[in-house]
């Protein structure tokens, strides 16, 4: 999980650094066509299909839609917003998840959760400080995809069996694809001829985006959940990391105050939830 969650950082570092050359896009395109690729070998390999029924049900509709928005809204704030503060936003995911079974799937949730969701949300405010004279509404972009992968995992456990994780990474970038070929419409920017060191970063970058989503499957399924999801939360002090050495970022009080809340409500709920969990 740490290193899934490493990787995550460093996909986000060179994303971040090529779409200051290239329109987002076009990068969006490249990379999602690229992990497509690469997924559809592995999933050739393993023995599994790719085109399966199950795939157009309704749930794995709705995944793709929300996937969707997830993939183009992050990348944007990546592109867009400081790193530290759109991987600090991104930390809020596994609360909207907590919430989001509650809501649409009716799982039970007792009074001590409902107080750690609603001071993490708050923890999401403080750090996008709506109030505040440096507001910008580019800072809903992390927002909104925070919400979209959410929703991509809440569906994600509705997800049959045979949708190996090389099937759904097959399926997750080939979304990618079609958000950066909507968003290129939609934008209008002209493709750029790639240079050799553009590649080159594109290239790293969907290396370690397939070694993170291989990593975080693997240990999500041979892993106990309550054991291996707190480190979720390592991805923050990576991206902060990356933010403020490679990109020059500066992080403030309401930044870190913000980021303390929102992790100790998500490792309170983790907490809690493996605390219900019976005796093996």
């Amino acid at each position: 999980m740490i290193a899934s969650m490493a990787a995550f950082a460093i996909e986000d570092a060179f994303l971040k650094t090529v779409t200051k050359q290239l329109p987002v896009g076009q990068v969006l395109m490249m990379f999602g066509a690229g992990g497509l690729c690469v997924f559809a070998l592995l999933a050739r390999r393993a023995g599994a299909s790719i085109f399966q029924a199950q795939v157009l049900t309704k749930n794995m509709l709705f995944r793709a839609v929300f996937e969707f928005f997830g993939r183009l809204f992050y990348v944007l704030a990546i592109a867009l917003t400081p790193m530290s503060s759109a991987t600090a936003i991104l930390q809020s995911a596994p609360l909207f998840v907590v919430l989001g079974a509650r809501i649409f799937l009716r799982e039970k949730v007792d009074a001590k959760t409902w107080i750690a969701i609603f001071l993490g949300l708050f923890g999401v405010l403080i750090i996008l400080r709506p109030s505040a004279a440096d507001f910008s509404l580019l800072s809903l972009l992390a927002l909104i995809g925070t919400l979209g992968f959410v929703g991509r995992d809440l569906f994600s456990r509705t997800a049959p069996s045979s949708l190996t994780k090389e099937v759904l990474g097959f399926y997750g970038f080939t979304t990618m694809l079609i958000a950066g070929a909507c968003y290129a419409v939609w934008d209008g920017k002209p493709f750029v001829s790639l240079q050799a060191q553009q590649f080159l970063v594109l290239a790293a970058a969907l290396l370690a985006g397939v070694f993170a989503y291989t990593a975080l499957m693997t240990a999500m399924r041979t892993g106990s959940i309550g054991a291996v999801t707190p480190y979720r939360y390592s991805r923050l002090l990576f991206g902060i990391s990356i933010g403020v050495i490679v990109f020059g970022e500066q992080l403030d009080t309401p930044m870190l105050l913000g980021c303390a809340i929102v992790i100790g409500a998500g490792l309170f709920i983790g907490w809690q939830n493996q605390r219900r969990q019976p005796a093996q």
